[in-house]
């Protein structure tokens, strides 16, 4: 079995965990979250930071762990406007053609279609890394919605 770093989540503070897609990770020694402002977060030059922008992730990224921003639209840039301050990450994108099932109300992103939850974010990123999927979506409302969106992609 191939072992990867673990994937690092930064939340912002105010993130609603009743809410938040990624809720039921936090104990998963596969990931380690961090909050924001509040924690220091490192920069890993082994890492990648998944962004809107950037070369796409691809299998060539599969020995890279996984930085992933977890907030609503309203933080999320300034929060990779730190993140990013921290070192020359290597920003990585998915396809472009991956939808979100996630009802948007806020209307902060840009590309609403692919403004992904962060767990569909990180479930095509696992995908795409050929990591385990096991467990990622079990607690994600939408999932179904989101499998059956994008069928043609995982498949």
């Amino acid at each position: 079995m191939q072992t990867f770093p673990p994937t690092l989540i930064l939340r912002h503070r105010k993130e609603n965990l009743k809410k938040c897609s990624l809720s039921g990770l936090e104990g998963r020694a596969d990931f380690k979250f961090f909050r924001y402002p509040n924690e220091l977060f490192p920069f890993l030059e082994q890492y990648c930071l998944l962004s809107l922008e950037g070369e796409e992730l691809s299998e060539k990224d599969e020995n890279q762990g996984l930085v992933l921003v977890d907030a609503t639209w309203n933080y999320a840039e300034k929060m990779m406007g730190h993140v990013e301050s921290l070192g020359p990450w290597k920003k990585r994108t998915l396809p472009r053609h991956i939808r979100t099932a996630y009802p948007r109300v806020q209307t902060g992103c840009v590309e609403p279609d692919r403004g992904l939850a962060s767990i569909e974010a990180l479930y095509v990123a696992y995908h795409i890394l050929k990591r385990p999927l096991n467990g990622l979506l079990d607690n994600y409302y939408w999932k179904n919605s989101f499998l059956l969106t994008n069928n043609d992609y995982f498949v």
